[in-house]
């Protein structure tokens, strides 16, 4: 199980690695933009509707980097005054319960949705603007399909925490 654990991790930190360089690249691009219309008066509109790319692809895959950091929104107030056994058995539940559905579902609904962009060969409807528009919608199931790459790396590790036999210096 360790093996399995350490595989998933790594591709889950790969993809969140690239998350940082979409962030940076977006930076970038605003950068850009701004300078290009405050100073020299133009706009891209391709250029703009990358920003929005960048920045829905950076969120999308950034819920399951999330997700696997334990970084996500959860109300604590309770959960803190859990023992390590019932915050991982939450967890677990959780995962399975909320957020197992979830990755599904968006699967399920956006397969479609992005193949229709490819077929028809979607592309913005403004001048100037990015062609293609399926491969932004294609990142909705793509990251979909890594929530639950993150969804069982979150399950195998708190299975682990459960079936790990407490350590005696860490209980005094």
């Amino acid at each position: 199980m360790n093996n399995l654990i350490n595989i998933l991790k790594k591709i889950i930190d790969t993809i969140g690695s690239l998350c940082g360089l979409l962030m940076v690249l977006m930076i970038l691009n605003v950068f850009y933009d701004v300078v290009l219309r405050y100073f020299f008066h133009d706009v891209s509109i391709g250029m703009q509707e990358l920003e929005w790319h960048l920045f829905a692809a950076m969120f999308m895959f950034g819920i399951g980097y999330s997700l696997k950091e334990d970084a996500h929104v959860r109300v604590d107030v309770f959960y803190d005054q859990l023992s390590d056994k019932k915050q991982a058995i939450i967890n677990i539940i959780g995962s399975l319960v909320l957020a197992l559905p979830f990755a599904i579902l968006l699967i399920y609904f956006s397969l479609d949705y992005a193949y229709e962009a490819y077929a028809m060969g979607e592309g913005s409807g403004d001048p100037g603007g990015l062609p293609h528009r399926w491969i932004i919608r294609s990142v909705i199931p793509v990251s979909s399909l890594f929530l639950i790459v993150c969804i069982a790396h979150v399950i195998l590790t708190q299975i682990q925490k459960l079936i790990s036999k407490p350590n005696l210096i860490e209980s005094k």
